[in-house]
């Protein structure tokens, strides 16, 4: 894959990723800023790293598997790891603007 090809999968992912809601905030995992990377390797492999609003979210243990199984749907992507860190701890200043706007928070 060339690094352009590389880039415009990222994008897919991503776009992926903005699919995807947190159950109790209305905003999706992508812009409250839960996405900490994305890697796309050359043979097509993605690799997530993500974090959760705390360590005792809801959804600790059906979140991340969501996030694998539906960036595995992309037809270009061969495997998908997903790995959950809390270093650095999420907060609210990690949400994009847009989803800041979305919470009354602007």
């Amino acid at each position: 894959m060339t690094e352009n090809e590389i880039e415009v999968l990222g994008d897919k992912i991503v776009a992926v990723l903005k699919t995807i809601y947190d159950p109790e905030i209305p905003v999706d995992i992508y812009e409250l800023g839960l996405i900490y990377d994305v890697f796309v390797s050359d043979q097509s492999e993605a690799k997530i790293l993500m974090t959760l609003t705390s360590p005792n979210c809801p959804v600790a243990e059906s979140l991340p598997v969501e996030v694998e199984e539906k960036v595995k749907t992309l037809k270009e992507i061969n495997t998908c790891e997903v790995e959950i860190t809390f270093d650095p701890p999420w907060s609210q200043d990690m949400m994009s603007e847009e989803a800041k706007l979305e919470l009354g928070m602007l």
